[in-house]
C-alpha cells in the first residue's frame, strides 16, 4: 500500500525525492502519513480537495481485502 501512495504521489509533485510515506498502525486501522515539499501540497491535494479525495479512494478500494480500515493523512 505505501508503494502505491508512493507512486501516485511522485507522479503528481514536482520533487519526487521529498516524497515520503509513513504507515501508523493500531489494533483496528492503519493511517499513511504522505509527506511532500512544502512546494507542492497543492498539487497533492487538488483544487477543492480533489485529488486528495481520489487518491483516499484509491487507497480504501485497494485495503478492502484487509480487515483493517485505512486512511491517507497529508503532512507537508
Amino acid at each position: 500500500m505505501q508503494d502505491l501512495i508512493t507512486v501516485i504521489a511522485k507522479a503528481l509533485v514536482d520533487h519526487p525525492n521529498d516524497v515520503l510515506v509513513n504507515a501508523v498502525e493500531d489494533e483496528r486501522s492503519i493511517t499513511y502519513e504522505l509527506s511532500v515539499h512544502p512546494d507542492d501540497v497543492g498539487k497533492v491535494i487538488g483544487k477543492q480537495g480533489r485529488i486528495a479525495k481520489a487518491l483516499r479512494t484509491v487507497v480504501t478500494s485497494a485495503a478492502v481485502k484487509t480487515s483493517k480500515r485505512v486512511s491517507v493523512e497529508i503532512v507537508s
